[in-house]
């Protein structure tokens, strides 16, 4: 679809941040529409995480405006919270919620049809199916990893927002991450991630964007 009719799903206009006197994110613009990839660069300490942080509401922006479609970013707007999901931290599982609990849970309270036949097959494609009655606690760092990048999977979304989704995955888990996020952009998802991985900002990113002192527009 040309990019012309391809709907807005996301503008940032201004978007400062500081943090005491230091102000990590000045005059950060930036214009997503679906089917847009957008790969976040940059030296550790650029401000990544920060403009992600401020995308979903994490963090307040000292300055600037944040649109997820035509409403302002809010946690409080359901229609927001529903249009995007993220992947920005380490998630807080509910320690007493099995693996397969967790995301029978977030499936069904979002109204998923089919939560069951959905969480079946996510599992699968992160390879928790093992480990799908286990605790959170009793996980590895990556089979975490694994389990918060599928609570994004199984909710609904036209915004997906990732930190570094590639930290703990094997070169296999990569590859897989690879696939399915570039599978998520040619069904009209957009995508905003910061990440270090060549191989997956070269196979999902339609455009890369340097975060830095130099450079802090995408909007063409």
């Amino acid at each position: 679809m040309a990019k012309s009719k391809r709907p807005v799903v996301m503008k940032v206009k201004g978007l400062r941040k500081s943090f005491g006197p230091v102000t990590i994110v000045n005059n950060f613009n930036l214009e997503v529409r679906a089917g847009d990839a957008i790969a976040l660069t940059g030296r550790n300490g650029a401000g990544k995480s920060t403009v992600l942080r401020c995308l979903v509401g994490a963090d307040k922006a000292d300055e600037g405006e944040i649109l997820i479609g035509d409403r302002p970013m809010s946690e409080t707007d359901a229609d927001v919270r529903r249009d995007v999901a993220t992947v920005i931290d380490d998630l807080d599982f509910f320690p007493d919620l099995s693996v397969v609990e967790h995301l029978d849970l977030l499936a069904r309270a979002h109204g998923v049809p089919d939560a069951d036949g959905l969480v079946d097959d996510i599992l699968e494609q992160v390879q928790l199916v093992p480990q799908s009655g286990q605790l959170p606690g009793t996980l590895s760092s990556g089979q975490r990893r694994r389990l918060a990048l599928a609570t994004a999977f199984v909710r609904p979304r036209r915004i997906l927002i990732l930190d570094e989704p590639e930290q703990r995955l094997d070169v296999e888990g990569v590859r897989w991450l690879a696939d399915r996020l570039a599978e998520e952009r040619r069904q009209g998802l957009a995508i905003i991630m910061a990440s270090h991985e060549p191989e997956l900002v070269g196979k999902v990113a339609t455009r890369i964007l340097e975060v830095g002192p130099k450079r802090e527009s995408a909007d063409d």
